[in-house]
């Protein structure tokens, strides 16, 4: 691997450990907090909301997060991610009422998506050309794949299985406080995996140029593309980690089996970015993506007429290629487009479009889910990302005005 030459492949192997365990913690907490809140007698359109918080820190931290990155760096903002996440899961397992649960996803999803900006930001700038860049991140986002499969998953097993060992019955109050604190617990390794990373130099002092604003990054034609097709497609994985929990509900399917169809969908997105390192250098990001956005089109048109897990986790399967392919090609694109000091503040706003939208689309998704069945939201989402599909089209033919 080329990239290693920048960044010492054991270096890069930490940043991916310190993601995946930090990513893990509130991927679990996503599976288990709505189905706790299920358990209690709450609605759909409550766990819409449950659902919907992960994302809402963000939308507020993710800017100053970013200028944050760009001052100080990688080891500083990881810090602060490990002590937020922590507390919140935390506080989960010894109060498991739907208002902590709340707070906890407030403070898991603010601290996932800081410390992904500091990672993002840390390992483009030690890239060196565009064939780097598309390498170090397929790299790098095996971790949130991953964890999209480790922390559901065990999650999923202790609900079912730790009120057993301690006593109790599978899925009792037991089940889900042991999940939340293994959750609260796998931040603290990310700080160990991370804790002794060297510093990249900072981008001088353009940075801290106050007379600059975030949103004069959107007079790019070529960003506002990327932001609205990175949406598109963000809102597919927000419909997919929302839905399934519901959906499998519905049909009696146990923790273990729901966490067994996300985790599904989790392996598939790590072995296609497993392979993308190695085909980086022939693989063209519009073309990439544009492609991943027809297939999850179809793939949501059939994904509510599965008759059972076995046909539902081939969907979670197909699509956890389709969708895991998209992020690396997503992350190459938008350096290349940003000024080398603004890496931060770029995904910064990107991670804020993003869960401005993850923010409304849950509620959405859950007062649709409630009056006429989630069904129709796959279909009305599969449609809306056929039809954009043709923005992507678009990016073949942009200009990039800025280098890695």
């Amino acid at each position: 691997m080329t990239a290693t030459t920048t960044a010492p492949g054991f270096l890069l192997a930490r940043l991916i450990g310190g993601h995946i365990c930090l990513h893990a913690c509130m991927a679990g907490l996503r599976m288990a907090a709505p189905l706790l809140a299920l358990r209690q007698g709450h609605s759909a359109l409550a766990v819409g909301l449950l659902m919907a918080l992960f994302a809402l820190t963000q939308v507020f931290l993710a800017l100053p997060a970013g200028r944050y990155a760009d001052r100080h760096g990688l080891r500083r903002p990881i810090a602060y991610a490990v002590i937020a996440a922590t507390t919140g899961t935390g506080l989960a397992a010894l109060f498991p009422s739907f208002g902590v649960l709340c707070l906890a996803a407030l403070l898991s999803g603010g601290a996932t998506g800081a410390a992904a900006i500091a990672l993002q930001r840390y390992v483009g700038r030690a890239a060196r050309d565009a064939t780097e860049l598309k390498q170090m991140f397929s790299w790098l986002s095996i971790g949130p794949a991953m964890s999209n499969f480790l922390g559901p998953l065990a999650a999923g097993l202790l609900i079912d299985h730790a009120g057993v060992w301690l006593g109790g019955e599978a899925g009792d109050l037991s089940g889900y406080r042991s999940a939340f604190l293994l959750m609260a617990l796998l931040p603290l390794l990310t700080w160990w995996w991370v804790r002794r990373t060297p510093e990249l130099p900072t981008a001088a002092a353009q940075a801290a140029d106050g007379s600059r604003r975030a949103w004069d990054l959107l007079r790019e034609p070529m960003m506002r593309r990327l932001l609205l097709v990175n949406w598109f497609l963000s809102s597919c994985w927000d419909v997919h980690t929302f839905v399934l929990p519901v959906l499998g509900h519905e049909r009696g399917y146990s923790a273990s089996v729901i966490g067994m169809l996300l985790g599904s969908f989790a392996i598939a997105a790590t072995l296609v970015r497993l392979a993308m390192p190695w085909l980086a250098e022939h693989l063209r990001e519009w073309l990439v993506i544009t492609g991943a956005m027809l297939a999850t089109a179809v793939l949501f048109g059939v994904y509510p007429f599965m008759p059972n897990a076995v046909g539902m986790g081939v969907c979670s399967v197909l699509l956890g290629l389709v969708l895991g392919s998209v992020q690396p090609m997503i992350m190459s694109t938008l350096h290349q487009i940003t000024p080398r000091d603004r890496h931060g503040e770029a995904l910064g706003l990107r991670l804020m479009s993003l869960n401005g939208s993850s923010v409304v689309m849950p509620l959405l998704f859950g007062s649709i889910g409630a009056v006429v069945g989630v069904s129709l939201v796959f279909w009305v989402v599969g449609g809306v990302v056929g039809l954009g599909s043709r923005v992507a089209w678009k990016l073949r033919a942009s200009s990039v005005p800025h280098t890695v």
